[in-house]
């Protein structure tokens, strides 16, 4: 089984942070199992292999979008703050 998923972002700065959020997945896994994420410009493109049960593959799947969920909460909570900061200061 394999699945690649692109996400496509408005620049470069969202994308890394989705990346790197995403990013300790390669590390680990467990034997089967191959994730790899690539950024390229703001793109964050990621392929999981799995040799194993249909299970781990979602799993897998169902892991890496709550990851990217989290980067893009993290990134806008960010974005929000700096424009308070930035109209507090005016």
């Amino acid at each position: 089984m394999e699945a690649k998923i692109k996400l496509s972002y408005k620049n470069e700065r969202e994308a890394e942070a989705v990346a790197k959020a995403v990013s300790p997945d390669n590390i680990e896994v467990p034997p089967g199992l191959s994730v790899k994420t690539v950024r390229r410009g703001p793109t964050v493109s990621t392929t999981i292999e799995c040799q194993t049960k249909l299970q781990t593959f979602i799993a897998t799947l169902d892991d890496l979008l709550s990851c990217v969920s989290v980067g893009e909460k993290a990134f806008s909570v960010a974005k929000r703050l700096e424009t308070h900061r930035s109209n507090s200061n005016s």
